[in-house]
């Protein structure tokens, strides 16, 4: 009887009315049309003309309006679309399929499987577009997370539920090492992200650096370089919303997200074309603004987690430039892959002197940070004098610090370095570190 109840009551909510508009005029990336009603965030389709060689129908979301103009960004090319086709209003924002069924799954950023192959029955839907977790619902980060690298689980303790970032230029290894992070990580499932890469590196990353044993536990939203800004901006926002799915279930999830540099690029877009005034860099207010709106909604809350690995592709190895600088002051910490380091043949290329976990000291045992905290300082000590040392200015025996810091550094060295196969536990990774602290790795 109840659910018959509810059920009289869905149908008498249901609005049979359509809404409808008329395209206007095109001007660059943006849609003008007259009508319909509808709200920023609301999802149109555009009918195109009967005698269109392609969709019979194109998707495209209210960005702004002017006057009694609303201004529609669309999912796909616009080369079709003419003046006068007819614009339906669904009065309502994206929402994407999302389910256990979905793993090992790549989608674009609709949902939909880039393969063409049919969804998989049993899903939930949910919106693309949520709010954060409240503040006072959100537990403290206690428990570590190990991600199988031994720099970040030695160094850079990682917690379950914590946000960090990945900043890096072209080419230094971010895939590499989230590839790695995906297939040894302990978290109940991978949501990955690739944001604006190109269309051969999508494959490669599958293939090579996920491979089988990762993507048997892992979700990709792909939405490549060539595709409208609106998907690549929808591509980072329904990728978490399918990572909030899951920690809604009570589960660890880990989102990976490469890289929200090309998020922010894709917003700019968007932002100059409704008519925003280039602010910072060249980068529109909206950008500021989508970036914490975005960033803070994984994390934990009273169900579950989500950690999360976000990279930041810094121009010229400018790690001030304004989306670096901004994405920086969000997450609570940073990692920061070092060109030259990279060039010496160090992989993970990370240089743990200019990286931090925030985290690290409130859930790390006392032992643990100790022993990393030395290490750091005898790594600055080297890295301070190794001008010196390299050319042959320093004597030993003038200061012992440098000394000691010389006899350490091939060994640091060592246990930072990890070949991107080797799956090493945490609990390894912590034994190595303070035997090595506590000179039980001297030579």
């Amino acid at each position: 009887m109840k659910k018959a109840e509810e059920l009289s009551n869905k149908i008498a909510n249901v609005n049979t009315f359509k809404k409808y508009g008329r395209v206007a005029r095109v001007v660059g990336l943006m849609i003008e049309s007259k009508g319909p009603e509808s709200s920023i965030g609301d999802l149109c389709i555009i009918h195109l003309n009967p005698t269109s060689t392609s969709e019979s129908k194109i998707l495209a979301e209210v960005v702004g309006f002017r006057e009694e103009i609303v201004m529609l960004m669309p999912f796909t090319n616009v080369t079709e679309i003419s003046s006068g086709c007819l614009v339906e209003g669904t009065g309502k924002p994206l929402e994407v399929k999302v389910g256990m069924n979905l793993i090992g799954k790549v989608l674009d950023s609709m949902g939909n499987p880039i393969d063409h192959s049919a969804l998989p029955k049993g899903l939930a839907t949910v919106r693309t577009e949520q709010n954060p977790p409240n503040v006072l619902t959100r537990p403290t980060i206690n428990d570590k997370l190990a991600v199988g690298v031994k720099a970040i689980d030695g160094m850079l303790t990682v917690g379950s539920g914590q946000r960090v970032g990945i900043f890096a230029g072209s080419g230094v290894g971010k895939s590499t090492l989230l590839g790695m992070i995906a297939r040894n990580t302990t978290a109940d499932i991978n949501v990955i992200a690739l944001i604006g890469e190109r269309g051969r590196e999508v494959r490669e990353f599958i293939d090579r650096d996920l491979g089988p044993e990762g993507l048997s536990r892992t979700i990709v939203v792909a939405a490549t370089s060539d595709q409208p800004a609106l998907m690549r901006i929808k591509g980072a926002f329904t990728a978490t919303a399918i990572a909030e799915y899951f920690r809604n279930k009570g589960m660890n999830v880990m989102l990976m997200m490469d890289s929200v540099t090309r998020v922010a690029m894709a917003q700019r877009e968007i932002g100059l074309a409704v008519g925003e005034p280039p602010a910072t860099r060249g980068y529109t207010p909206s950008v500021f603004a989508i970036l914490p709106k975005l960033l803070e909604r994984s994390g934990t809350n009273e169900f579950g987690a989500i950690t999360a690995f976000y990279t930041v592709l810094v121009d010229g190895d400018d790690m001030n430039e304004p989306i670096a600088d901004a994405v920086r002051g969000i997450l609570d910490g940073h990692i920061v892959l070092d060109r030259t380091l990279a060039n010496k043949g160090q992989y993970p290329a990370i240089n743990v002197l200019k990286s931090v976990s925030r985290l690290m000291n409130h859930i790390a045992d006392p032992e643990h940070v100790k022993a990393a905290e030395k290490l750091r300082e005898l790594y600055y000590t080297y890295d301070k004098s190794e001008d010196l040392i390299n050319i042959g200015a320093y004597k030993r025996g003038t200061s012992k610090e440098i000394d000691q810091a010389i006899e350490y550094e091939p060994l640091i060295t060592k246990f930072l370095k990890q070949g991107y196969k080797d799956n090493i536990s945490m609990e390894e990774s912590i034994e190595e570190l303070i035997a090595l602290a506590s000179g039980g790795g001297q030579t």
